[in-house]
């Protein structure tokens, strides 16, 4: 069935520098350092293409000259070269369906925003299809050039007024009378200050670099690639593809970006296992991640026998109540008739010991149903709750579990109490009403007398 998947990672140099070759499959050469990776020999890769904006050089399209071209613009040892997205391919799907698909969701997301893509289509064994984006990190201008993601700030000064300007910024707003500042040694201090305060104090500059940001200004575009939104962004955009690619096949299987607490589920989801996780499941060793994934299954499945309990015994504790309430009231109607027609004390006896007989063959068909169901219950619930202390002691579904319990006790205390209470309530009416009347016959058979 299809499962919705899609991690987003950055690549880094020192870490990546491998990447384009391995999720190709291609030989490539790092001109950076002159390494050349040969993936050539990798199986499972079933398509690889280059997608770029229409403002890229051409030569782009070739994967060597494009991930060449993003090492020699970063200089930092530890540049940010790309950003990975791995997207699970759904099962239902054939392959030209998949390449279509990820050629749809990349021109819209990705393309459409001046990003160059390189995508790897990986199926080994037909269990786990799935797809590698990689996307660049820096823009490019109208003349295909890379921008830069970060530009020098100044902080300049005017008067008490401080304010960050870029280099052209600030060339423009030297005319409006602000400064760049400087370090001056003020006795034993370094002191930054405009050049014409320290003209004007006679001060020495001793640094030729102005004052500045830390980090600088990042470029607008980066910093919008560079946010959550777009992360959040990117895993809606997947998962409304999928689901139209499916709806189009007349497929009725769709898939969710949410997780279980936004999609209101109770049950504790699984974590990735991983290649490593399985391939040491396979050799005959236990993997940590696999275990803990046996482990929260075994926990929902427990969860959902508790779920169904409450749902049973909650029918059967209504279904009683309403059959006791229903042979109640056929009881009342009876006895009004019988009290209006004045009928003798042999005759409102026989009626009250119909009623007691009415409650007698209540008590037996259902109330011993509802305490047998109860009884069962907690049987039930004190082999679960030993079984979990002793094997899982899983404290996120133990919570969950436990508030299961503590609906159906409030269930049970609610409804069992009231039907016992409704029926003694009623008996004892009954009871007064025939004595009152047979009282009163009394006093009338004396009075004839």
């Amino acid at each position: 069935m299809a499962i919705y998947h899609c991690s987003i990672k950055i690549i880094s140099r020192g870490k990546g520098k491998s990447t384009a070759a391995y999720r190709s499959g291609k030989k490539l050469t790092n001109e950076y350092d002159g390494v050349t990776h040969d993936y050539t020999r990798k199986s499972g890769i079933s398509h690889t293409e280059i997608l770029l904006p229409a403002h890229a050089p051409p030569e782009f399209s070739d994967r060597s000259t494009l991930w060449n071209a993003v090492e020699k613009i970063e200089k930092a040892k530890n540049s940010q070269l790309a950003r990975e997205l791995v997207v699970a391919l759904p099962v239902e799907l054939k392959s030209d369906e998949w390449i279509e698909m990820l050629r749809d969701f990349i021109s819209e997301n990705c393309v459409s925003k001046g990003m160059c893509a390189d995508f790897s289509i990986h199926d080994t064994d037909g269990h786990n299809p799935h797809a590698h984006i990689l996307l660049t990190m820096r823009p490019l201008d109208e003349n295909g050039k890379w921008q830069a993601k970060t530009q020098k700030e100044y902080l300049c000064k005017r008067g008490d007024e401080e304010r960050g300007f870029t280099a052209a910024e600030f060339n423009a707003a030297q005319t409006d009378g602000w400064e760049k500042q400087y370090q001056y040694k003020v006795g034993k201090k370094k002191i930054y200050m405009t050049p014409s305060e320290a003209e004007a104090q006679d001060l020495e500059r001793v640094s030729k670099n102005p004052k500045s940001t830390r980090f600088g200004r990042q470029n607008p575009i980066c910093a919008k690639w560079n946010s959550k939104e777009q992360i959040l962004t990117f895993r809606k955009a997947w998962e409304e593809e999928v689901n139209k690619s499916l709806e189009q096949k007349h497929i009725d299987a769709r898939i969710d970006c949410r997780s279980f607490a936004d999609r209101g589920i109770d049950e504790q989801p699984t974590i990735h296992e991983g290649v490593t996780a399985r391939v040491m499941e396979k050799c005959g060793f236990v993997s940590d991640r696999c275990e803990l994934n046996r482990q929260i299954r075994k926990d929902n499945i427990l969860l959902r026998q508790l779920k169904a309990l409450v749902k049973s015994l909650t029918d059967v504790v209504e279904n009683a109540v309403s059959i006791i309430a229903e042979k109640i009231e056929k009881y009342r109607e009876r006895a009004i008739f019988s009290l209006r027609n004045s009928q003798p004390a042999e005759k409102m006896k026989a009626n009250i010991d119909d009623f007691k007989a009415t409650v007698a063959d209540i008590s037996p068909e259902d109330m011993p149903a509802v305490q047998e169901e109860r009884s069962n219950f907690r049987d039930t619930m004190k082999s679960l709750w030993t079984k979990i202390q002793q094997q899982y002691g899983y404290r996120s579904n133990y919570d969950l579990l436990k508030a299961a319990k503590d609906e159906i006790d409030m269930e049970l205390g609610e409804y069992q109490p009231h039907i016992r209470k409704s029926i003694r309530k009623d008996l004892e009416q009954k009871r007064q009403q025939a004595d009152e009347q047979q009282s009163r016959r009394n006093r009338r058979d004396e009075w004839e007398r």
